[in-house]
């Protein structure tokens, strides 16, 4: 599965937690929402981070006992930030519990994800484990779906 096939099937499935996800889908998938929210955060947030820090060494420089106020491009940054990634929060837990169906594990260990640091531990091995070859439980191999039968 390719790159903008990956993403185009994650996202036509934005609430489908049912069925199977192949390894190319998930990572793919993974690899386009972390470069996504990367250039947002360092286009939109860090700029004004920046701005907002340099505000406050040179007001505690001066012996400021005022605070500046947070400039309004990164209340704005991390606001759209924020908002991305709401909304791609539903298509990534869905992809999430498909790609578990495919290695015939239960959608509701997704909930492991919620514990800090092993969380990436999880996603990590859970995304590189092969998923069982023929139909399981959660339905059709996808590899076998998507390959023409050989004539």
């Amino acid at each position: 599965m390719s790159f903008i096939d990956s993403i185009r099937t994650v996202l036509s499935k934005y609430a489908t937690f049912s069925g199977r996800a192949r390894r190319s889908e998930f990572w793919w998938y993974y690899l386009a929402v972390t470069v996504v929210e990367s250039v947002l955060y360092f286009a939109l947030v860090v700029p004004g981070l920046t701005a907002y820090t340099t505000a406050l060494t040179e007001a505690a420089m001066a012996g400021d006992t005022v605070t500046p106020t947070m400039p309004g491009s990164l209340t704005t940054g991390y606001l759209v930030v924020s908002l991305v990634g709401l909304a791609l929060l539903l298509p990534t837990l869905a992809v999430i519990v498909r790609r578990l169906h495919d290695t015939d594990k239960s959608g509701a260990l997704a909930f492991l994800l919620l514990i800090p640091v092993v969380n990436f531990i999880l996603i990590i091995v859970w995304g590189a484990t092969a998923g069982t070859p023929g139909p399981n439980q959660f339905g059709p191999d996808p590899k076998a779906v998507e390959q023409p039968a050989a004539a």
